[in-house]
């Protein structure tokens, strides 16, 4: 029998109303981005590329729209094909089976202890710590849960697939090795922020291949629910962000210097307007550079300075304030090695 077509895999999942996106043919990896999105940093969330039709950023271009599966697919026959987890609703365990050094048994099982007298000799991967956490809360292994659909990766792992029954309740994606937020050890999560790879996709090392005859996925154990929310995975709202606060009007400098330095850091505040495409990082160098100038030239004060730009900078760009101090400082210095005299200072 003839393995489905990669397109008809995407066209199925879409069916489902499980957004997806191409990876790169023979690979687990998204497609590559368009020359664009490469040579630029940009918000994937606000890329123009997916308006327009085009796959860059991985899951945040997921889709399941028929028209543009099928556009994406005749591109590219030979992609594999990733499923957005969040907005399918997706919960995986993505259990691995790599040989890695154990490490202490505090990080097994984020915070739950594991005595002393607990022999884990031959805890190995992702498989026995998960059968460990199922034991504990005396569960059934998920890794042989057969009501619910399970697909074995090349590299000996296992992906068990659970829809979230209370979507209303949004849990993180996470890395089983992560210090911060982890289920078990070599035991990852798929959810929100993060994609699955679909069965039947085929890489070198092989085929994720579905285990037993369970095509669908089954609603995620209320224990293992628990387990998520304990360590940390449940998405909590964000406050409303304060308010932009309006342009704070300063007294122009006498004469020259004065008017230079406010043209340029109007010309950043005018950057506000939209969120790309207005030149600001040119802008708020060239800013930056001038007054250091200025600086270095003993007609302003470096640290008034420093508080006008990054004042400027905050304004049009709020959720860049540690890039945008770099390039202030970097310029600020760069211009004070060259003292700058405006015509009638000098």
């Amino acid at each position: 029998m003839q393995p489905p077509r990669p397109a008809d895999v995407a066209r199925w999942l879409a069916g489902r109303q499980w957004p997806v996106h191409p990876l790169a043919p023979g690979r687990k990896t998204p497609a590559a981005n368009c020359e664009r999105c490469r040579g630029r940093s940009h918000e994937p969330s606000r890329c123009p590329c997916h308006a327009q039709g085009r796959w860059c950023h991985g899951f945040h271009s997921a889709t399941t729209d028929a028209a543009l599966i099928e556009a994406w697919w005749a591109r590219e026959p030979r992609a594999g094909v990733g499923v957005s987890c969040g907005p399918a609703h997706l919960v995986v365990l993505d259990v691995d089976a790599h040989a890695a050094q154990v490490p202490e048994r505090d990080r097994l099982l984020p915070g739950i202890r594991i005595p002393e007298q607990v022999d884990l000799g031959g805890l190995a991967s992702g498989f026995d710590t998960l059968a460990l956490l199922a034991a504990y809360r005396r569960q059934q292994n998920p890794a042989e849960d057969e009501s619910t659909l399970r697909v074995r990766t090349p590299s000996g792992g296992l992906h068990i697939w659970y829809v979230n029954p209370e979507p209303a309740t949004r849990f993180r994606s996470s890395a089983g090795s992560s210090p911060r937020t982890a289920l078990a050890w070599q035991v990852d999560v798929r959810a929100h922020g993060g994609y699955i790879v679909a069965p039947t996709t085929r890489t070198p090392a092989g085929v994720y291949t579905p285990v037993g005859t369970v095509r669908a996925p089954a609603p995620l154990p209320a224990w293992l629910a628990t387990e998520l929310t304990r360590t940390g995975h449940v998405i909590r709202s964000s406050p409303l962000p304060a308010p932009r606060p309006a342009p704070r009007t300063r007294r122009p400098r006498p004469g020259a210097v004065g008017g230079l330095l406010q043209q340029l850091v109007d010309s950043v505040r005018e950057c506000a307007a939209l969120s790309e495409g207005t030149g600001f990082t040119e802008k708020l160098n060239r800013a930056a550079y001038t007054a250091g100038g200025l600086v270095g030239a003993g007609h302003l004060n470096q640290d008034e300075a420093r508080q006008q730009l990054a004042e400027a900078a905050h304004y049009a760009r709020p959720h860049q304030t540690r890039r945008s101090e770099t390039i202030i400082e970097a310029a600020l210095s760069a211009g004070a090695s060259r003292p700058f005299h405006p015509q009638g200072l000098a």
